[in-house]
């Protein structure tokens, strides 16, 4: 079932194996010429004056159970890599809402900074662009600092919060100095893509084989041709510190939604770890016993921990996330 359901990833996501330094066919900044695995919608927003679009996928189930679950992304991942979730959500009767945030995948890539309160209005203008007054909520990783300012802004909008492998437990700010934008930028265009593989095999902890990681390689390094490559850089930085400057983990504990952490035993990412001092770096992304921790503060908060899982939690270990998934949200 695992191989099923990762193969259904794959068919979404088109990618071509290479050596470490391809000639790459250029995608645009807004991912064109990356296929997703379903229609892609836009919906015009403003955000600080600035005329944009956010990209989603609106997705009906054969079988509606009268039920719609969102699903948010994380930072280093075009939503299309849901497509596993959203086929067990749709087979099991919910309308499954799949947004690209501003900044990221196939929306527009703003020329001002992120915020998450502005990303958390952007979602809700969405679900009020489709009448979805009321939804539960599937998050991943950055997704997870992003559905915690849902929870808390717009708590009477969302039914069950599951948030798989977040990031945000911890308020990074504590370990990491302050690192200028330009640096991060600097950092960032020096990066090649099998630096980017090992950065994701190593701070993910991922299970999946090589080939399998390629389409997150693509989606990242064939927009490098782009005309408009160093607008997406700026945005994409932009992300990095919004993650830093704006935190949430004294946030979750006062959330008082139904909520379900499901997380990866392997699972120790934690956002500039490189760029802490060498005595704090592994006191950081305790990632399992952090969601403990927070949970134990919280009214209607459990925690499942997957073995042999990493930060991809639900496609590490797709079957018992699924499982847990849609018991949770059937669960009163």
């Amino acid at each position: 079932m695992k191989r099923l359901l990762l193969s259904a990833l794959l068919a979404a996501m088109p990618f071509t194996a290479y050596a470490a330094d391809p000639v790459r066919e250029p995608y645009g900044i807004g991912l064109e010429g990356f296929a997703y695995p379903y229609p892609v919608q836009m919906l015009p927003v403003v955000n600080d004056g600035e005329q944009l679009k956010m990209a989603y996928m609106d997705i009906k189930s054969e079988k509606p159970n009268g039920r719609t679950v969102v699903l948010l992304h994380g930072r280093n991942f075009p939503s299309s890599y849901w497509a596993p979730v959203i086929g067990a959500l749709t087979q099991a009767g919910y309308r499954v809402v799949v947004p690209d945030q501003i900044g990221f995948g196939k929306s527009s890539k703003p020329t001002g900074e992120l915020h998450f309160d502005t990303l958390a209005r952007n979602t809700i203008a969405l679900m009020d662009h489709l009448a979805i007054p009321q939804f539960d909520v599937v998050a991943h990783s950055l997704g997870g600092m992003l559905a915690v300012r849902l929870a808390r802004a717009y708590p009477d909008h969302i039914d069950h919060l599951l948030l798989a492998a977040p990031i945000g437990l911890e308020d990074y700010r504590l370990y990491v100095p302050p690192t200028p934008t330009e640096k991060i930028i600097e950092t960032e265009d020096k990066l090649t893509a099998e630096g980017y593989r090992k950065q994701l095999e190593v701070n993910y902890a991922l299970k999946m084989q090589p080939d399998q990681v390629t389409p997150f390689i693509d989606a990242r390094f064939n927009i490098k041709g782009a005309a408009e490559y160093p607008r997406w850089l700026r945005a994409f930085v932009s992300s990095s510190q919004m993650i830093y400057r704006e935190p949430v983990a004294h946030e979750v504990p006062l959330i008082t939604l139904p909520t379900l952490f499901v997380m990866g035993a392997d699972d120790h990412n934690a956002p500039g770890k490189p760029l802490a001092p060498e005595a704090l770096r592994s006191k950081m992304g305790q990632n399992a016993e952090l969601a403990q921790a927070a949970a134990a503060k919280m009214p209607k908060a459990r925690v499942e921990v997957l073995p042999d899982a990493g930060h991809l939690v639900f496609l590490d270990a797709a079957p018992k996330f699924n499982e847990l998934m849609l018991a949770f949200l059937t669960a009163k």
